[in-house]
């Protein structure tokens, strides 16, 4: 998306305070471009993953609730098991099957 294509936080706020059922359209219209975008072998996970964020979405009462728990879901995904920090560390795949490059030594000149 280029800066020009991203909905403007004012106009998106203010639909959210006024029309929710339009925002809430608006909203899935967004994630749903920038799914379409995602190349396709991995598609399907970011659209498990957007399932997921919804999920946790309509579980809370409030729209703070749901910062907070995302915010959690997204810490777990770096610190929690086979985060991003326990991959780092241990030079671990995160996944069963995924693919890696070949780390290739540079010759010292």
């Amino acid at each position: 998306m280029t800066p020009r294509e991203r909905p403007e936080y004012e106009h998106l706020r203010v639909l959210a305070e006024q029309d929710p059922d339009a925002f809430e359209r608006r909203r899935h219209e967004i994630i749903e471009s920038a799914l379409v975008r995602v190349p396709e072998e991995r598609r399907q996970r970011m659209r498990r993953l957007q399932w997921r964020i919804d999920q946790e979405r309509l579980r809370c009462r409030t729209p703070l609730a749901a910062c907070i728990a995302l915010s959690r879901m997204m810490w777990d995904s770096v610190t929690g098991n086979h985060g991003l920090l326990e991959v780092l560390h241990k030079g671990s795949r995160v996944r069963e099957g995924e693919r890696c490059a070949t780390v290739l030594p540079l010759d010292q000149q």
